[in-house]
């Protein structure tokens, strides 16, 4: 089925003998084992799911009956009949799975697909029978809200749009919402504008429908694809919402394409005739567009264009273009920062430390302190960096009290703890994974410590990290900031000559430390090398005996991705801050993002403003992981700010690495 991640090979099927040992516990009484005739059933099972052999899935339920796993294969059969409309819903054995799973991940999540299964076919009573699922996705959320429109409840379009994500369920409540008059032509131009920002053109084309007649969506499909081509043609003004909101969308693509050429011919041909309003929210786009690309005229952008409604994508480059520039304008920046919303400017960290920052610097110093103390408790580089402007350097805060051996048992006794380790020796782990944050939901401290450790004991790296990582009061850092295979790091990096701590940060967000991690873009091991630069790397040090099946070896894999990371740091100028950013990105980007700089900027501004989400979270977070690792392995208190250090503009280069 489609929710499992990997197909099961015969070797893994060969190894699936689960009986089932946690943790050095077996045979007792309390904890359900599996033998090898459950295991082979279970398998088979699969199998006959994979291949759509639903009458063997059935047949194949009783057999594994005492399985830890058993009521995987119920589920599957009963969420396959939920999707098949041509046949009855089997009421009575959903119900009686419902009640006999009671509590459980999977019974949550039939209830999920229930209210899917209902809302596709317009039971809206039914939903109301499955509602209270904890389990829930974007597309069930939408089912809940449906069924309560239906049923003449009154549903909020504030909750409407913060829930919506594209997908059938989703799109059925917007078609009712607009067939009942709930929303208007304006409420979905707000939502097809902040498709449009997103780049996201399929759901844009779709949400076009609800405001453009047929011939208007074909004519926005051509000016989504080529924009200037069809401003040209528009000789009049335009004379109704629908014409007027073309020009803009129009106008909007182009801020992305082209937005020096374009903003001067908006401001020419279309800022006179469009509502100041309109006017205001273009000036944005082009200006966010620009600031992506690090352009300086980004500022002056977003200076022509105050007053507009922003998305909150766009409120957090506004802040970061102020932030570039030299020398920062902390006026500016603290006024950007308190026209974001309310839930924005106090969460995350990040926007609550350059409000600190910017007080201080505008004289409000007690208010600006205060930002910092509220923020200053988190493991986080915010957190960490808040505690520094309060004078407090990262430290490792008290280890809590040893986990006992009933507190280690009660873990290893937890049925949904053991459901998750068995799907873990079996490889399906995006399943394993799910059941074991599942089972994590109301845990105390004492209890997520205890399940830590157990996932630890199990060798599985990942979820002692995250378990570890949702403790409040009592921590255990050894557990969040795990060592696996310490001995090869450390003759590794001392031999290639990178900071331990650092390879480490990086490695624990990389891969969570899963030897066999892969990325949806082919990266691989504990260090995601791709495979062009494994067999690249391992040309530059002369690896003789290198070959593409090695890569997730850990020694290769840790000797290729330290050397890797040392060439890009030497070719960075030393800096682990943008060699992280390169590590990830490629190592031509961040020499480009350093180029662009107007002046010196401190660490903490460059991460802030690269222009990739994803490597502006990872740099973040592999930084304030390597200086938590360094605290831990030094036993002395360790400075982030340092870590980050301070970059400054460098004429962009060709460079000798590859991409």
């Amino acid at each position: 089925m489609a929710h499992f991640a990997r197909f099961i090979t015969s070797r893994i099927i060969a190894l699936a003998a689960v009986t089932f040992t946690v943790a050095g516990v077996s045979g007792c009484a309390q904890a359900q084992t599996s033998a090898p005739r459950t295991d082979a059933a279970l398998m088979s099972a699969y199998s006959a799911s994979q291949s759509g052999n639903w009458d063997t899935v059935r047949a194949l339920i009783p057999q594994v009956q005492g399985n830890v796993l058993a009521a995987y294969p119920e589920y599957w059969w009963l969420r396959q009949q939920t999707l098949d409309p041509r046949k009855p819903t089997p009421v009575f054995e959903i119900d009686a799975f419902l009640t006999t799973h009671r509590g459980t991940y999977l019974a949550e999540r039939l209830r999920g697909d229930l209210v899917l299964a209902a809302a596709r076919t317009g039971d809206y009573g039914a939903i109301r029978n499955y509602a209270d699922t904890t389990v829930t996705t974007p597309q069930v959320d939408c089912g809940i809200l449906l069924a309560q429109h239906a049923r003449g409840e009154k549903v909020s379009l504030k909750r409407v749009n913060e829930l919506f994500s594209p997908g059938d369920v989703c799109w059925s409540l917007y078609d009712r919402l607009q067939a009942d008059g709930v929303m208007q032509t304006e409420d979905f131009i707000v939502q097809l504008r902040g498709q449009l920002e997103n780049n996201s053109l399929p759901n844009a084309r779709r949400m076009a429908r609800y405001i453009y007649n047929p011939i208007q969506q074909k004519a926005f499909n051509t000016l989504v694809d080529a924009p200037m081509p069809w401003l040209v043609k528009q000789a009049d003004p335009p004379r109704d919402r629908a014409s007027r909101e073309m020009i803009v969308d129009a106008l909007s693509r182009l801020a992305r394409t082209d937005p020096q050429v374009g903003y001067a011919y908006f401001e020419r041909s279309w800022a006179r005739q469009l509502p100041p309003a309109d006017v205001a929210w273009l000036r944005n786009q082009f200006a966010l567009s620009a600031a992506i690309k690090l352009d300086p005229v980004a500022i002056d952008w977003y200076r022509a264009g105050e007053g507009a409604e922003l998305t909150e994508y766009n409120h957090a480059w506004r802040v970061r273009t102020a932030l570039r520039q030299q020398p920062v304008d902390w006026r500016l920046v603290l006024r950007y920062l308190d026209e974001m919303p309310s839930g924005m400017k106090e969460d995350p960290a990040s926007w609550v430390y350059w409000r600190g920052r910017a007080l201080i610097a505008t004289g409000a110093v007690p208010e600006g302190q205060a930002a910092f103390r509220s923020i200053a408790e988190q493991f986080n580089f915010y957190g960490q960096l808040a505690a520094e402007e309060l004078g407090v350097p990262t430290t490792i805060p008290t280890t809590a009290p040893p986990i006992t051996p009933q507190e280690l048992a009660a873990a290893q006794y937890n049925p949904a703890l053991q459901r998750a380790l068995a799907l873990f020796k079996l490889n399906w782990r995006t399943e394993a994974t799910r059941e074991w944050n599942y089972a994590l939901r109301n845990m105390d401290d004492r209890e997520l410590i205890a399940a830590a450790k157990l996932a630890h004991l199990e060798n599985i790296y990942d979820r002692a990290v995250n378990t570890a990582d949702r403790t409040v009061r009592q921590h255990d850092f050894n557990l969040r900031f795990v060592t696996p295979f310490r001995d090869q790091l450390v003759q590794t990096t001392r031999g290639v000559g990178v900071d331990e701590s650092w390879v480490y940060g990086l490695i624990r967000q990389e891969s969570r430390f899963i030897m066999n991690a892969r990325s949806s873009v082919g990266a691989s091991g504990f260090m995601q090398l791709m495979p062009a630069t494994a067999k690249w790397v391992a040309g530059k040090i002369g690896m003789a005996d290198f070959s593409p099946s090695r890569v997730n070896d850990l020694d290769v894999n840790l000797m290729l991705g330290t050397s890797y990371l040392r060439i890009v740091l030497d070719d960075l100028g030393g800096s682990p801050l943008l060699a992280s950013a390169g590590y990830n990105a490629g190592p031509r980007r961040p020499v480009a993002w350093r180029s662009t700089l107007p002046g010196p900027v401190e660490g903490a501004i460059f991460a802030e403003t690269i222009p990739f989400t994803e490597t502006r979270d990872y740099v973040k977070k592999v930084l304030s992981n390597a200086t938590y690792y360094a605290a831990l392995f030094t036993g002395q208190p360790q400075s982030l700010k340092a870590r980050l250090g301070t970059v400054a503009p460098q004429q962009a280069v060709d460079t000798t690495l590859i991409p």
